[in-house]
């Protein structure tokens, strides 16, 4: 590779930190500025650029467009502050990109497969130049955050979660594969959008889903032997049919089930430890009666076992509201994951009723309704809580159930409040509070990073409920004084560092390891991490 290769490959080129002995041995002379810089130098001039940008979704296209020309510095430029770069290339900017994904798009950057491939999928799937790929994050964009389908479009969140493996846990970048499988689209506006570039089909039935997912899967495992298949933003019920259907049989997970469920498990945790209770001596309502919340609910549940419940009786210390109401035996409606948390009760779809009734000591959104947790609800919980648990998990912004401001001026800062998307510091009454994201950034990565290293042949539910409990031992007192419940997006590396290297320990002191167990754990996982800085060619 010489010349303009180098210069149009982002996983090799240095733009204009080439040294004067690699332009002269690369066929490079002239094709750059004469200057040579270090890749502190190209991060001042992408802060530079940034700045001058009028909103984080402009910020999102330059950074994508870095990525799309030189890896390292984009990496680079994303682990020198997570905190402030995460929300742009991820949630809650990632959701404007998904909106106007066919109206930015500026190029690939991993697979669409389409249903009409079907048959194909493994001949397609060797057209990608890595062989040795150990992740695949696949979506059909059939649940888009809080957006619905949004089908082609929904491409913004395979390339985001991926990059946030890197970013936040070490992954090297070239072990990761994005993929849109692209099955078509409820959606008629975009299907009537001239610049959308999917199928302007609507999907097929439940059936044939599970025939293009068949194949894709025993496609993906074949290509890429050992490869794990992240799940990602799949509509409810395909999502839960397909992780039920295949999480004993291939090298899985759901995030949006599984790692949805750690991160409000690790949040909760942390909140019963400043309340000094456990998960046996809480009740808790949802609602949100999806993917996310039944798989919520789940975890709990395990949760409530271990503290030293029965399964029945965790189940009826849990109650779910969806769009159609109370999850209640005489409802003809329910599917087969929400039927056991369905109880005798009166139908209803007032929240407040519910509260009122129920007595929660923890309130739980995952409706996508914005607004949906009112200053008489939460303050209801105030009533009933001395400090009521609130996690408003709905993103983009505008979705979410009510905002932190709200949650502690309705509760006098009393709620322990986490949210889906990062609200800013808050002042009440001369104390700051913090409020916590619930974002599952916190756990996948590390579970990437601990499946990348020890190999198992399956993941496990676990390995969740361990990265649930090291993201919550990773907040300090000082921390939770401020009503922190979880760790400093800004040591991002190190917490997933430490998350992944528990969920190592538990997959080799439980077996499930393909690889000999290390001395040192976590000094070997160290040695693993992809780290953004220039390789002499």
């Amino acid at each position: 590779m010489r010349g303009q290769e180098i210069l149009n490959n982002p996983a090799r080129n240095k733009e204009t930190a080439f040294t004067m002995t690699e332009r002269q041995s690369l066929g490079l002379e002239g094709l750059l500025p004469p200057t040579v810089e270090n890749i502190d130098r190209q991060l001042e001039r992408v802060q530079t650029q940034l700045a001058a940008k009028p909103n984080d979704l402009e910020r999102y296209i330059y950074l994508m467009s870095l990525a799309a020309r030189n890896e390292t510095l984009f990496y680079h430029t994303l682990m020198s502050d997570p905190a402030r770069f995460v929300p742009i290339v991820y949630d809650p900017t990632v959701a404007d990109a998904c909106l106007a994904y066919g109206h930015i798009y500026r190029g690939s950057a991993g697979m669409y497969l389409t249903r009409d491939m079907k048959g194909r999928f493994k001949k397609i799937l060797r057209n990608w130049p890595v062989k040795d790929v150990r992740f695949i994050c696949v979506s059909t964009g059939g649940r888009i955050l809080g957006l619905g389908d949004i089908g082609a479009n929904g491409m913004g969140i395979p390339i985001g979660k991926l990059q946030l493996y890197t970013a936040c846990a070490g992954v090297p970048p070239e072990a990761l594969l994005p993929v849109l499988l692209d099955i078509g689209t409820t959606n008629a506006a975009l299907r009537a959008d001239p610049l959308y570039l999917g199928l302007r089909e609507l999907p097929p039935d439940e059936a044939e889903v599970d025939l293009i997912s068949e194949a894709f899967i025993e496609a993906a495992t074949d290509v890429f032997p050992g490869v794990c298949i992240h799940f990602e933003d799949w509509k409810g019920t395909d999502a839960m049919r397909l992780l039920a259907r295949y999480r004993d049989k291939v090298l899985c997970y759901n995030d949006d089930i599984q790692g949805t469920a750690a991160i409000a498990v690790a949040g909760l945790t942390t909140a019963l430890q400043i309340k000094n209770e456990t998960f046996a001596d809480q009740r808790v309502l949802f609602l949100g009666a999806g993917s996310a919340g039944i798989g919520i609910a789940s975890m709990i549940v395990s949760a409530m076992v271990e503290a030293g419940l029965g399964e029945a009786e965790a189940r009826e210390r849990i109650v779910l509201i969806d769009v159609n109401g109370l999850i209640e035996t005489s409802r003809t409606d329910l599917n087969e994951w929400q039927k056991p948390f369905a109880h005798e009760a009166k139908p209803t779809k007032d929240l407040l009723e519910v509260v009122r009734t129920f007595k929660p000591t923890i309130l739980i959104g995952v409706s996508t309704i914005g607004g949906a947790f009112t200053e008489e609800v939460v303050r209801e919980m105030a009533k009933l809580n001395e400090r009521p648990v609130i996690f408003p998990l709905s993103n983009p912004t505008n979705k979410a159930e009510c905002t932190a401001e709200q949650a502690y001026t309705w509760t006098k800062g009393k709620a322990l409040y986490a949210a889906g998307v990062q609200f800013p510091d808050f002042e009440y009454q001369g104390k700051s509070y913090h409020p916590g994201q619930a974002n599952n950034f916190y756990i996948f990565p590390a579970i990437g990073l601990a499946v990348y290293a020890t190999r198992p042949a399956r993941i496990t539910d676990d390995m969740f409920i361990t990265a649930a409990a090291a993201t919550a031992d990773q907040v300090g007192p000082s921390a939770r004084e401020h009503g922190m419940l979880f760790p400093l997006q800004a040591n991002i590396l190190e917490t997933e560092v430490t998350t992944a290297t528990r969920v190592a320990e538990h997959i080799f002191d439980s077996g499930q390891a393909t690889v000999e167990r290390p001395e040192n754990i976590r000094a070997w996982i160290e040695g693993l991490l992809y780290k953004p800085v220039y390789k002499e060619l």
